[in-house]
């Protein structure tokens, strides 16, 4: 069987046990009452079951499950199979302390704490960022700074794609278009382990989608934020930033540059304003083009259209085939969608 029939296994699967069990989990999240109430700084005006994290880990975790059980790992490496459960387990994780969160209410510095010990445990097996490649200079080293690099990057990326939770879609759009343009990325690169994982999230994110997308019918909660994010991270590491060139090593931050721009552009705002990092506000993205008059729908949409557009960056950047085509592509839908923004806010 071709290599590429296990990515695409992989990503059915992952969508179809998202479908079908996500209804599943709506019911047990409202039986038990476990739901996200509005008010404050948050947008919906019902309460929401916040359980959907559930679904997504499932679905995910049920089609690497499946791939190993078909025999789509026999033709990796050790190392690279190895890999593979390093991240299945780093995600279990992180699943659970966001599960955890949902149904407890973690303290912000206990859920900091976790996600380090769990981060660090990680990089123990293989997901580690080991060295950096500097044009001009080459490969660099990390020795014993490879811990807290890695440590950085996982958690800030898991608490990235957290941040962007904050609209009915937001979060699980952003990582299934990241997810499929690392797809895309690792299978050119001649990653295929990473390429697996990045498939079954692709196809998790994007199915929940179904449920999730505005009006959503349920949340995915911090259990499904912190697993994505961790996914996304990790897929980055062990498919991309292991490869001894500039260009891939710099490829998961653009694909991610979205997240990542917006958690760091909110923290400086509020160190700013005299907050604490984590204090919770309304000077997201998507909180400003909400306040600058955009529908829930239309901010959304932008957002996915600055995501496919980085992406596409990304692809022509690593030299796939038409990837500077497809870059011409979103940039035009970049535009279009920006006019409509900024015709819109006028109107408002």
């Amino acid at each position: 069987m071709p290599a590429q029939i296990y990515h695409l296994i992989a990503f059915l699967v992952a969508a179809v046990v998202v479908l079908w069990t996500t209804p599943d989990v709506k019911n047990i999240g409202i039986k038990s009452g476990t739901v996200d109430k509005p008010g404050g700084r948050k947008v919906h005006e019902r309460p929401m079951v916040r359980l959907g994290g559930v679904s997504i880990f499932a679905g995910t975790f049920a089609s690497l499950l499946i791939v190993w059980w078909l025999g789509g790992f026999g033709n990796l490496p050790p190392d690279k199979e190895w890999q593979i459960w390093g991240v299945a387990i780093g995600g279990l994780g992180f699943f659970l302390i966001g599960l955890a969160d949902d149904l407890l209410n973690l303290s912000p510095l206990g859920r900091l704490l976790l996600q380090i010990i769990v981060a660090a445990g990680a990089w123990k097996v293989g997901v580690s960022i080991d060295f950096i490649t500097i044009p001009t200079i080459g490969i660099v080293d990390l020795n014993w700074f490879s811990l807290p690099i890695t440590v950085i990057w996982l958690v800030g990326m898991v608490n990235a794609i957290n941040w962007i939770d904050g609209l009915d879609g937001l979060a699980a759009g952003v990582s299934g278009i990241a997810a499929v343009v690392m797809l895309l990325v690792s299978l050119f690169m001649n990653q295929p382990a990473a390429a697996l994982i990045a498939a079954a999230l692709a196809g998790a994110a994007l199915g929940f989608l179904r449920y999730n997308f505005n009006p959503a019918q349920i949340f995915m909660g911090d259990g499904g934020s912190y697993f994505m994010g961790f996914t996304l991270a990790a897929v980055g590491v062990i498919g991309l930033v292991k490869i001894p060139a500039f260009t891939a090593v710099i490829l998961p931050y653009l694909i991610l540059a979205v997240p990542i721009l917006d958690m760091s552009a909110v923290i400086l705002t509020r160190i700013r304003r005299g907050k604490l990092p984590w204090v919770a506000d309304r000077c997201h993205l998507h909180h400003r083009l909400l306040q600058a008059g955009l529908s829930h729908r239309w901010t959304v949409l932008f957002i996915y259209t600055l995501t496919l557009w980085v992406g596409s960056l990304a692809l022509a950047i690593a030299g796939i085939p038409s990837g500077i085509a497809y870059a011409f592509g979103t940039t035009s839908l970049l535009t279009y969608t920006s006019w409509r923004v900024w015709k819109h806010s006028q109107q408002k």
